[in-house]
């Protein structure tokens, strides 16, 4: 059941500026835990992973995750999760893929969530993720980021031309990104609506 419709939030807030923090000190530790939890829920659903015959790269839920804790934490702590689930993946807490750490030819993948963070969030700052297309969109454009960096990444890691990397490691995902998309068009409008904050 959603709540009682509420003012329309002023410009720039995202959904977790809805989260209440009545002080500085509060505000810094809510942040604080919305950064370890949008890392740490990259890093579950990362463990949803199958591989793709021919291809290092396997469907994960990560990126996913990636798009969703950007769109909903904004640019600033949306970036420092993603940077923390970098950085602590390469320190060795087997949360990437499949339960490994380290870095491997997907790492590009992975560094492109950070890009793909100061995309997504700030479309949501601009109020993108309140309308199925818009969020559509946003969605669309945080995946490119992705692939931006994840795809030069993995040409030069195997050491094959850009043609071939996005043979292996874009174009068999196209299918599953668009239902990562359709997924999120229903997820972060609805989040709004539920929390009764007009557009």
């Amino acid at each position: 059941m959603a709540l009682a419709a509420t003012a329309a939030p002023r410009p720039g807030t995202v959904l977790a500026d809805l989260l209440p923090a009545a002080t500085r000190a509060r505000a810094t530790a809510r942040d604080l835990a919305l950064v370890v939890g949008g890392a740490a829920l990259t890093g579950i659903a990362a463990q949803i992973s199958v591989p793709v015959p021919g291809s290092p790269v396997p469907v994960t839920g990560q990126t996913l995750a990636a798009l969703l804790v950007g769109t909903a934490l904004g640019t600033r702590r949306g970036v420092a999760a993603m940077g923390l689930y970098l950085v602590a993946g390469l320190a060795g807490v087997p949360w990437f893929a499949a339960g490994s750490s380290g870095s491997g030819v997907t790492l590009g993948y992975i560094i492109g969530f950070m890009l793909a963070g100061v995309v997504v969030g700030e479309l949501a700052r601009r109020g993108a993720d309140r309308s199925p297309l818009r969020t559509a969109a946003a969605m669309v454009l945080g995946s490119l980021a992705i692939y931006a960096v994840g795809v030069p990444y993995l040409a030069v890691s195997l050491h094959v031309g850009l043609g071939r990397a996005a043979s292996l490691g874009l174009y068999p995902y196209l299918l599953g990104d668009a239902l990562k998309v359709a997924l999120a068009m229903g997820l972060l409008p609805a989040a709004w609506k539920l929390l009764g904050v007009r557009s």
